[in-house]
C-alpha cells in the first residue's frame, strides 16, 4: 500500500478491527522478522489501543505511527507516544536493519560508500 506522499506501509495493527496487516511487497523479509513485527504491532495495539503502523519514508528511514478514531475515549495520545519511544529504544537494531534493507533492496542505494 503506497501512501500519497510516497511513504509505504510495511505493517500495522488495528485494535478496533482486531486485524494485522503486512504489505506483501516485503514478503521476502525473513519469517522470523515478520513474526517479530506481527507481535510488536499487535502488542502495541493491545496496550495502547488505536491503530499502529510501521512506515518506510521516501529516504528509507522507518517511522512508527499511532492513531485513533475520534470517538475512542480510551485512547491516550501521551501514553501512545511514550510507548512509541520505548519501542524505538528497545527495537533500535530491528528498525535500523529494516531501514538498511529498504535502502539497499528497494531504493537500490549503494551502501558501500560510507560518509566521512
Amino acid at each position: 500500500m503506497v501512501m500519497s506522499d510516497e511513504r509505504i506501509i510495511l505493517c500495522g495493527a488495528n485494535a478496533y478491527e482486531k486485524k494485522y496487516y503486512f504489505n506483501e511487497r516485503f514478503k521476502q523479509i525473513p519469517g522470523s522478522i515478520q513474526d517479530e513485527l506481527h507481535i510488536l504491532c499487535v502488542l502495541f495495539t493491545e496496550e495502547a489501543g488505536g491503530i499502529f503502523t510501521i512506515v518506510f519514508e521516501p529516504d528509507g528511514s522507518v517511522s512508527l505511527e499511532t492513531d485513533a478514531e475520534e470517538s475512542d475515549i480510551y485512547y491516550d495520545e501521551i501514553s501512545s507516544g511514550l510507548l512509541i519511544g520505548e519501542v524505538r529504544r528497545k527495537r533500535r537494531e530491528l528498525l535500523a536493519s529494516l531501514s538498511l534493507y529498504y535502502r539497499a533492496l528497494i531504493l537500490k542505494e549503494d551502501l558501500t560508500e560510507q560518509p566521512e
